[in-house]
């Protein structure tokens, strides 16, 4: 197959490069931006015409969309409004009109961020109605609908606190905060699952194969949930990489989340049930702790032996 991967210099998109180089697929990874030492095609996913061109040129069969606006404060600066919807809802829903045209698949990678206004103690279901807080997780919301209103071929992802080597996320900051604080203060009023996007990937991948392998794909189309297993806080979280790390001079202490004042009301219990991307697909899920341990290896940090 031809398998286009938007943003492929983020997070989970560099982690889809790894992927790519064990697989029989072919990858055209493409950004708005280029990354030193990989390649990286040009392509606006705003632009419906030139993601047509693209499909047509490479033949593409499917596309991973790991494209997005992440910011979630940012997010809710007015002047930013219609740029975050242009990118987390328009942007999705020409991805999946091009699918639509030639028949392929779009997997839409989407976040527990669409949950969190009404109060949960157990963890989410793919069919439980989207209550978001903020901005980024009700454009996130718009772009599931968007998907599903195109009637393509689709697989949305949502996934929850994500992290890897690569680019800015909460491990790799909690590494050099744990190393260079004396004391440190991290909210254990919110929690969720960190995710490894390498075992994102891997699922993706897997999702990939059973698309490859099937005449007919209509009974996998769907909404499905995928982080590591467990449950824990950011405070929990913390309290783990700096173990881990052997960081452990830095006082790590618990606080409230009012004691960081943000624009935006985060989930205070957004945990993802996977029970059907587990059955659906046959993929094993490993424990949050035991994805932390491989990441902190590949990054040369994990001291704990």
């Amino acid at each position: 197959m031809n398998i286009l991967v938007t943003g492929a210099n983020g997070q989970l998109g560099n982690e889809m490069r790894i992927i790519a180089k064990e697989s029989g697929d072919n990858f055209i990874f493409t950004d708005v931006v280029e990354q030193e030492g990989v390649e990286t095609v040009m392509l606006d996913i705003t632009d419906l015409d030139a993601i047509r061109q693209m499909v047509s040129e490479h033949g593409v069969n499917a596309i991973v969309n790991c494209a997005a606006w992440t910011n979630v404060d940012g997010a809710e600066d007015p002047e930013k409004y219609e740029l975050v919807e242009k990118l987390n809802a328009t942007a999705p829903e020409n991805l999946a009109i091009a699918m639509k045209e030639v028949g392929g698949l779009l997997v839409q990678i989407s976040t527990d961020y669409v949950f969190g206004k009404e109060p949960y103690n157990t963890p989410c279901k793919e069919g439980q109605k989207g209550t978001p807080t903020g901005v980024y997780g009700m454009t996130k919301l718009h772009g599931e609908e968007k998907i599903m209103a195109t009637g393509c071929q689709y697989i949305i992802i949502r996934t929850a606190w994500l992290y890897s080597e690569f680019g800015k996320n909460f491990c790799k900051t909690m590494l050099n905060l744990t190393a260079t604080k004396p004391q440190l203060k991290v909210v254990f009023d919110q929690c969720g699952t960190p995710t490894y996007a390498w075992d994102l990937a891997c699922a993706i991948q897997k999702a990939l194969e059973v698309f490859g392998e099937q005449e007919d794909f209509g009974s996998y189309v769907g909404i499905y949930h995928y982080s590591n297993e467990g449950v824990c806080s950011w405070f929990d979280f913390t309290k783990m990489i700096a173990e881990y790390a052997g960081n452990t001079e830095c006082d790590i202490q618990p606080c409230h989340s009012d004691e960081f004042p943000s624009p935006v009301k985060r989930p205070s219990y957004s945990v993802l049930d996977k029970t059907k991307i587990k059955e659906t697909f046959g993929i094993k899920i490993p424990y949050w702790t035991e994805s932390l341990k491989k990441c902190l290896c590949n990054m040369n940090a994990y001291k704990t032996i």
